[in-house]
């Protein structure tokens, strides 16, 4: 016990140490004007109201993209196929793509939707470049959920006359269903925290708010990342600090309301 609670501890004090070093040193930028301001002299004044926008449009079409596809992948493996070569590779396909560097899928999109596709750098080509990139979370820990509902309940559903399309509707996948948001989580937070598969879909100056998912746009992660490529510049540094902050801030409130609706549903499935 005496492990498992410096363990637990260890964890919580890295956690605070990260947020607290990141928020001390941007804080002399962070502010109401900085959240909700438009940018000025490349950056270096005014608010990240655009890259703010941009990072949590992007999020919603990574998710919107890759959280159906993942669940029904998911199903499929899990209830209409049987343990086999097929779904062998299938797991093994996903777990390549789990595997592969996010550098590697900034490329594919690159190529996919500037080369191929002639799109512009936009808010849906990034959108589905960070949707290619999570669907492999979502779908390794939807069929883990999914292979953990007990098989009294599902046995008990087919007995009562269901189907197998009312089954998995009506009582795996409300089962599954806090499982399932904790792999949409760790894929919210992957997405939203990325930098190298959006670097050459997003534009750095000038900032644009995208209003429609064929906009350009703006990322809190790029924009740190061209703020920290001017390294020499120590105003440079500290509003690196500052987007950090912000950044860091949106990742732990889209947690803290993910985890909250998850502790909702689970707590209306179980009466």
């Amino acid at each position: 016990m005496t492990l498992l609670w410096l363990s637990a501890g260890s964890i919580l004090l890295i956690l605070c140490s990260i947020v607290l070093y990141v928020v001390y040193r941007g804080s002399h930028d962070l502010g109401v004007e900085f959240v909700l301001g438009q940018p000025e002299n490349i950056w270096l004044a005014g608010g990240m109201l655009p890259a703010l926008i941009g990072t949590l449009y992007t999020v919603l079409i990574a998710l919107l993209f890759a959280t159906p596809l993942g669940i029904g992948a998911a199903v499929h493996l899990t209830q209409y196929t049987k343990e086999g070569r097929t779904t062998k590779l299938m797991r093994i396909g996903s777990d390549a793509l789990n595997a592969i560097p996010s550098i590697v899928f900034g490329l594919f999109g690159l190529t996919l939707f500037l080369y191929y596709l002639r799109m512009k750098p936009s808010v849906f080509a990034a959108g589905l470049t960070l949707g290619f990139m999570i669907l492999p979370t979502i779908i390794r820990t939807a069929e883990v959920a999914i292979k953990a509902v007990p098989w009294s309940e599902i046995e008990g559903s087919y007995a009562l006359g269901a189907t197998k399309l009312q089954t998995i509707t009506g009582v795996i996948l409300p089962t599954a269903l806090p499982g399932i948001i904790t792999g949409v989580i760790l894929g919210l937070g992957r997405a939203a925290g990325e930098t190298a598969p959006i670097i050459w879909l997003a534009s750095f100056w000038p900032p644009i708010t995208p209003l429609s998912p064929a906009d350009p746009f703006n990322s809190l992660t790029t924009t740190l990342y061209f703020l920290t490529s001017e390294a020499q510049n120590e105003q440079y540094i500290t509003r690196a600090f500052a987007v950090a902050s912000l950044l860091l801030f949106m990742v732990l409130v889209l947690n803290y309301v993910a985890r909250a609706l998850n502790n909702r549903l689970s707590a209306n499935i179980r009466r």
